[in-house]
Order: C-alpha cells, then structure tokens, then sequence
C-alpha cells in the first residue's frame, strides 16, 4: 500500500539560518522578495520557493554576507516578516559550541529548552512603542519548541544515520566575543550544553507570533573549557559549518516532507489560542 500524503495547503515553512545555507539545491521556484516590517527591515531578502512540494521562505539570519553581529540582527523583524508571508512552522538552524564531552564537533542537536543571557536585545513585539500591537503579552515559555517539529527534525536526522542529540540546553550570549573559562564553567553549572549567540530572543518571538518553531544545531567545536581541544577561531568555525551545510540541508528537507505529510491544523490554532490567552490590555 502506498502511503497516503496529505496536500495540506495551510503549511508554509519559514527557514531561518547561517550564511551559506542559501544554496541552489535547496528551493525550487526560488523568487527574492523584500519585506516590511513595522519593527523595519529584515536581515536580508527573504527568498521563496518550495521543498518537496511544500512552500518555504528561506532567511539568512546575519545576512548572506555575515556582515550583521548577533545583538544588531533585528529578530523582530525576521520573525514578522515570516508571519507577514503566512510561514506556519520556522525551523531553524543554529552553530554551536558544544559544554559536554559527549557532544562532539560535527554533531547535530536538537534544544529542548534555553537560558536567555542576552541583555540588549528586544524581547516582545508588545513594548508600547508606535507601529507595536497594543497590550503586553505575558507568554509562557514551557515548551519552549514545538515538541512535534522538534520531533521531525530528530527522525529526519536519524533517518540519514547522522550523529545527533536528542535533548540540549542552549544558553545565548549576547557576543560577539567568545566565552572565558570561569565563564564556561558557570553556564556548565546552570545546566547549560550549548553555547548560541542566536537562539534568543528568536525563540521567544516565535512563539509569540503563533509560529510552531524548532531548532537544529551544528556543533562547530567545543568552548574553552575542554582542555583537550584547541581552540577553534571563527574562520574555522565557519570553515566546518560550510563543509558540512548539505548533511544540515538534508536533514531539513527531509524534515519539511514529514511534516508535509500531516494535518497541523489543531496545533497551529493552539500556537494562536496560546498567544490571545495571554494577553492583556486596559480594556480587560
């Protein structure tokens, strides 16, 4: 019996990730189209198109040169912009480096959960400045992800045979320096596996706008921490992730097949119900 896939046309995937994911292969029917925000403009120009049949919106998160710091990406605008264009899940991919000795260089995660230590960033579309949607939204962060395209992405990885990590706490910095030791040591302690300087507010801001969203992470090297590593400089940071983009590309696409292959309806209500439920403004 041949298996029966559902042509769900409410789906629409947003990608959001590093330089040099943007390649040919990737999408089909590839057009660019710039976007406005009321937060201003995105990253860079977000391109869209379909994989395996289903329609995407692909956005290089610190633009396609790299030439946007972690603290200036406008988040806000990114995550907008995906709304803006109708975009029901982000999954997204994230560099990392890796706190445990059990994740490696070259390895895939998939976060469970985050610790937020940014502190410069705009956290919530609803800060009462004009062009903002008036209120305050008070959002739960349990689960942090969306567990069901958490658990696309973790079959598509191990559907390739890819070495990858089930569960992981990413801790964000605000950057775009490096860690010290001592400081490595602290978020080890909080319970941190994962060094981003990206995943937040990002996260936040998904779940905010009603966007089921979910990360993928590629373990560049592991922090300073690690005596038996030397310790990696950024071009070879990006020199790892670029040779490994396609094993990253391919876990996405089969990811975005799965999750084409089922009815989102419920939980793409429940995203929206979640945000409305914890809203607020004077006229309650």
């Amino acid at each position: 019996m041949e298996a029966q896939v559902n042509e769900n046309d409410e789906i629409k995937i947003g990608i959001i990730g590093e330089s040099g994911l943007d390649t040919p292969i990737i999408l089909n029917d590839r057009k660019e189209c710039a976007v406005c925000t009321p937060f201003g403009k995105p990253s860079d120009i977000i391109i869209e198109g379909s994989i395996e049949n289903v329609k995407c919106a692909l956005l290089s998160r610190s633009g396609r040169l790299h030439d946007i710091m972690p603290s200036n990406i406008n988040y806000r605008a990114n995550i907008w912009a995906m709304r803006k264009l109708g975009c029901t899940h982000i999954l997204v991919t994230h560099t990392v480096s890796s706190l445990r000795e059990i994740i490696n260089q070259g390895d895939l995660v998939v976060p469970h959960d985050i610790i937020d230590n940014t502190t410069k960033r705009a956290q919530t579309f609803y800060d009462g400045v004009v062009g903002s949607p008036f209120g305050v939204c008070h959002l739960p962060m349990y689960p942090v992800f969306c567990e069901r395209a958490r658990g696309h992405l973790l079959k598509a990885a191990n559907e390739l045979e890819l070495q990858v990590h089930s569960k992981g706490t990413a801790i964000t910095l605000e950057g775009p320096r490096y860690s010290t030791i001592a400081e490595n040591n602290l978020y080890r302690n909080w319970g941190a596996d994962l060094i981003s300087m990206t995943l937040c507010p990002e996260a936040a801001l998904a779940k905010e706008a009603g966007i089921l969203y979910a990360s993928l992470g590629f373990v560049t090297n592991k922090e300073c921490w690690c005596a038996n590593q030397q310790i990696a400089n950024t071009h070879e940071i990006i020199y790892t992730f670029r040779k490994q983009v396609d094993k990253v590309q391919k876990v996405l696409i089969n990811a975005i097949r799965g999750i084409s292959q089922e009815d989102w309806a419920e939980d793409i209500l429940k995203a929206k119900i979640l945000v409305c439920s914890n809203f607020s403004n004077r006229n309650q």
